[in-house]
């Protein structure tokens, strides 16, 4: 699976998204940092809870990084857009909630919105309408989204979805979705 986004690409991506955050204070301290804490109530040594790469963005990393639990997974075994082939990086967080913030995945840098195609083909964030084993307060408690990180995050969507095969997975990821239920973020 090869991505057209360059590295120099992705790396100005994490420095827009730095400056910006969805509330302009922690939000961990709304629900003791759920997203980033229940991974450490995994029974086993091998935690299950954490965030696919998008594609290329394993480049910014080394794989060795002392706070990242690395899995290599193949695409065909998990729920992709066709187009998704060969090696998809997992991680998880191994030092929440005291990751370095300035390193945190594009996934955890978007929570709580997601990105989708509404039935015109146009692009929309949404708050996340994934399954989670926790409840969050900025999903589902009414918390106002500061307008600079809604903003910042629909421009880098903007330009994700350029690269054919992030554009297959927000398309894909939309499918799904009955827009009747959903409430635009923008």
């Amino acid at each position: 699976m090869k991505c057209s986004i360059k590295k120099r690409t992705y790396r100005a991506i994490y420095r827009l998204l730095d400056r910006v955050s969805p509330v302009p204070y922690d939000c961990g301290t709304l629900c003791g940092a759920a997203c980033c804490t229940c991974a450490e109530e995994e029974p086993d040594d091998d935690p299950q809870l954490g965030i696919y790469l998008l594609p290329g963005e394993e480049k910014l990393f080394t794989k060795k990084e002392d706070w990242l639990h690395w899995t290599v997974e193949d695409a065909a075994d998990y729920d992709f857009p066709d187009s998704w082939f060969g090696k998809l990086y997992f991680v998880t967080c191994l030092k929440a909630p005291h990751c370095p913030r300035d390193k945190r995945p594009l996934q955890c840098r978007f929570f709580p919105l997601t990105p989708h195609l509404d039935q015109s083909g146009q692009l929309r964030l949404i708050r996340s309408d994934l399954e989670l084993p926790y409840r969050c307060p900025l999903i589902d408690g009414g918390v106002s989204l500061e307008p600079s990180f809604v903003q910042a995050t629909y421009t880098v969507w903007k330009h994700l979805i350029r690269d054919p095969l992030i554009f297959d997975l927000v398309e894909y990821d939309s499918s799904f979705r009955d827009e009747d239920g959903l409430t635009f973020v923008r």
